[in-house]
Order: structure tokens, then C-alpha cells, then sequence
């Protein structure tokens, strides 16, 4: 599958809460592809949500595993359909950047960990504990679903929100 041109912010889709998928089919699985092809082409990226190509599903894919703050804490490649938190506990704020706000970066807290359920490429339910950067990374790309970028988390756009020196 090719990759898809990522939806930059103001798109209004950004903001859209998405649809659940009803089933695993063929179409849920070509989206999941363009989602994998489409992360694995930007720089950096470790995710990539349905709506940043401008597909209104609950579908995310995410994979710290090659990034240096996730390479030792990770269940790699996580393909996650209708994904919700069950958990969450701990807090602390990490920097944050977006493809869909690919310019600046900002300071976001998140829970340091959380239980996530979803379902998985094959239509299998499964719920995983996750911590640290992955959890980060988890919750970012799930609130793309919800119509949530990261600026809307920043306490302080002053203090909070930093231009990205360069995108790599």
C-alpha cells in the first residue's frame, strides 16, 4: 500500500471524534497497512492514528521499539482497532511532537502507565500493560481518535510549546 499524505493541523478531520469499526475486513486491514507504510516513512515516527490520513476509524498502529526512549520497554508493533484504557496511573511530562504538527514540539503529561484493550489486525481482543515511552506514545496516537492533538494538553502554549529546530 502507498503511503498517505499526513493531515496537517488546522485540518479539521484532526478534530473529528472517529467511528468505531465494526469489522475486521479487508478495508480495516489495507488502513492498517497505509497506516504502518505511512509511519514507517516519516521521520521519527513511532505512530500514526486513521485520522492523520484522513480516515474517521478508531485504527492506530504504534512501534517504539527502534526509538531510543523505547527500544527496552516495548510489545513492538502494536495494530490497535477500537483501542481503549482500561488503567492509567502515574503521571509525568514528556516532550511531545506530532507529524500533524510537524513544527513544534511541547511539554504534555501523560499517565506513566496504562492497560489498553483493542483488537488486534487478526480481530483477536487483547488488552497489554504498558509503561513508560510506549504508554506516551499509546495514549498521544488514541487521542487522534478522539479529535485530541497534543497542543490541546499543553498547560501553558508560553511556557510549553517549543518550535522544532529541526525535524529528524
Amino acid at each position: 500500500m502507498p503511503v498517505q499524505k499526513i493531515l496537517l493541523y488546522p485540518h479539521p478531520l484532526l478534530k473529528k471524534l472517529c467511528h468505531p469499526v465494526v469489522s475486521v475486513d479487508a478495508e480495516i486491514k489495507g488502513l492498517l497497512q497505509d497506516l504502518l507504510d505511512t509511519m514507517h516513512a516519516g521521520p521519527g515516527s513511532v505512530g500514526v492514528a486513521a485520522p492523520q490520513i484522513g480516515v474517521t476509524l478508531r485504527v492506530c498502529v504504534v512501534d517504539v521499539s527502534a526509538s531510543r526512549n523505547g527500544k527496552d520497554n516495548n510489545h513492538g508493533l502494536l495494530q490497535m482497532i477500537n483501542p481503549e484504557i482500561a488503567f492509567r496511573a502515574g503521571a509525568a511530562i514528556m516532550r511531545e511532537g506530532c507529524m500533524s504538527v510537524p513544527d513544534y514540539t511541547g511539554d504534555v503529561e501523560r499517565a506513566t502507565e496504562i492497560t489498553v484493550r483493542f483488537t488486534d489486525e487478526n480481530g483477536a481482543e487483547r488488552e497489554i500493560a504498558a509503561s513508560g515511552f510506549e504508554a506516551v506514545a499509546i495514549q498521544h496516537e488514541m487521542d487522534h481518535l478522539d479529535g485530541i492533538l497534543f497542543l490541546d494538553r499543553i498547560a501553558s502554549l508560553k511556557t510549553g510549546l517549543f518550535r522544532r529546530k529541526s525535524y529528524k
